[in-house]
């Protein structure tokens, strides 16, 4: 690639993220899972990189997962493997939250690039942006496959499960399409510029996400399968 490429754009721009106010990976530290949710939104409000657009789309997903596990636990009548289903719900919600954190310790890595001198070789310097920004990009991917995941699991309890959790069912689904689709333009963002599969593989989570919430929303959904 050039060393023009878009896929790294403008590194004296980007540095106004990547100035000395940037949080280090020290102080940012594993600290979503132990704040409450307004320490969380000050975070976030906060004029600091991180949490940034993927820790909130995995926090938005994890909600999701919530609302899906509570359908399933008020669906025993309506549905043999309720149980089943809000275990799954409560395994996604725990695995997301985790990648909320990684999200911010693969930026932070993507900032250390940013800053690091390489003696006057913007070509060195723009291939280690380049890299940190391509491990990036597993993070929002595996969140979009969550999502894609809850979205199908919630479309299932809006149709099939307790009509009165039919509401919570559909709002998580909304809630995961938005959380993956969201990751799917982040994935696009790390990796503009570049060939990889990623792109179409984040996208396609996001469709699928999306195609369920559209179900679920019609209430026309078709059940998953193992």
């Amino acid at each position: 690639m050039r060393e023009d490429d878009p896929a790294i754009g403008d590194l004296d721009a980007a540095e106004h993220i990547a100035g000395p106010d940037t949080k280090s990976e020290t102080s940012s530290g594993s600290i979503y899972l132990n704040q409450t949710l307004e320490e969380f939104l000050e975070d976030l409000s906060a004029r600091e990189p991180t949490p940034g657009g993927g820790s909130v789309a995995a926090v938005v997903i994890a909600m999701a997962a919530g609302l899906a596990s509570m359908a399933a636990l008020f669906s025993d009548d309506q549905l043999p493997d309720a149980s089943r289903i809000a275990e799954t719900a409560d395994a996604l919600r725990h695995k997301v939250l985790a990648l909320a954190q990684e999200d911010a310790r693969a930026y932070q890595e993507v900032l250390v690039s940013l800053q690091t001198s390489t003696e006057g070789n913007p070509g060195a310097r723009r291939e280690m942006v380049r890299s940190a920004l391509s491990g990036a990009a597993d993070i929002p991917l595996a969140i979009a496959q969550a999502g894609a995941e809850i979205a199908q699991l919630a479309e299932d309890l809006a149709r099939l499960g307790n009509d009165n959790l039919r509401g919570d069912a559909i709002t998580g689904a909304l809630l995961a399409q938005a959380g993956a689709q969201a990751c799917a333009l982040l994935v696009r963002i790390n990796l503009r510029g570049v060939e990889d599969a990623r792109i179409a593989q984040a996208q396609g989570l996001a469709d699928t996400a999306a195609d369920a919430a559209r179900r679920a929303l019609a209430g026309d959904a078709t059940p998953t399968k193992d």
